[in-house]
């Protein structure tokens, strides 16, 4: 099985939809897409993330199913209290590594102050048990750091999101701690994620990034046509 994550293309976030060169992204997507074998769409409820997957919906006569828990992911103190450092989890996961050598690998993330009553974290554990029961119902079922592959599957469903939700849902799969992914990996307005899942009923398995951040589509240089230069 091969899944498929895309950013929403340039949004007005005021709005919650695209700019006009946010709808040409996303067009540009939708074409790119085109020959990736997709056979289920899902989106964010988010009308920027709706909107990008309605070129691919129309494209290939699919419906759009929304899946709630992929909305954007928020921030701030779960309580009111003060938090020491206030921002969105792409600046404090980079503070970490700035201020104190942060080791994500060892260091238990979860309990920093600067996360610890954070609100992201109710919107991060509430994507990684969803993303996991999404996972479940396509044969892949969560043991540990890996799965066990139930049955065979020729499934390529794409998920339209957001930086958030899907570095989440991401970095959970492929088992890295969220701070360290939206920190190390970078990823533009409709770029393409593919991740693969070896189809070997009975055996645990584990995913493989066979794609990461393909905006191609948005700097066609043949045409000389630049939605947004890289």
């Amino acid at each position: 099985m091969r899944l498929l994550f895309v950013r929403h293309g340039e949004p007005n976030y005021r709005d919650d939809c695209l700019t006009p060169t946010g709808l040409k992204q996303a067009e540009a997507c939708a074409k790119r897409l085109e020959h990736e074998g997709i056979t289920k769409i899902y989106s964010s409820p988010m009308g920027r993330a709706l909107e990008t997957a309605r070129f691919t919906s129309e494209l290939l006569d699919l419906p759009i199913k929304q899946l709630d828990y992929m909305h954007e992911i928020s921030w701030g103190s779960r309580d009111g209290s003060p938090l020491p450092m206030d921002g969105h989890p792409w600046a404090l996961a980079s503070r970490l590594i700035e201020e104190g050598d942060w080791n994500f690998k060892d260091d238990n993330w979860r309990n920093h102050p600067y996360f610890r009553n954070n609100l992201v974290m109710d919107y991060h554990d509430l994507i990684v048990d969803s993303i996991d029961e999404f996972l479940e119902k396509y044969g892949y079922e969560r043991y540990g750091t890996r799965y066990f592959c139930h049955f065979l599957t020729d499934e390529t469903p794409v998920i339209f999101s957001h930086g958030g939700s899907s570095g989440c849902a991401i970095s959970h799969i492929i088992n890295l701690p969220f701070p360290y992914f939206a920190s190390i990996f970078e990823y533009w307005f409709t770029s393409i994620i593919v991740l693969e899942f070896p189809d070997k009923p009975g055996s645990i398995v584990y995913p493989r990034v066979r794609l990461f951040n393909d905006c191609a589509h948005a700097n066609k240089k043949d045409t000389d046509e630049v939605i947004y230069k890289l």
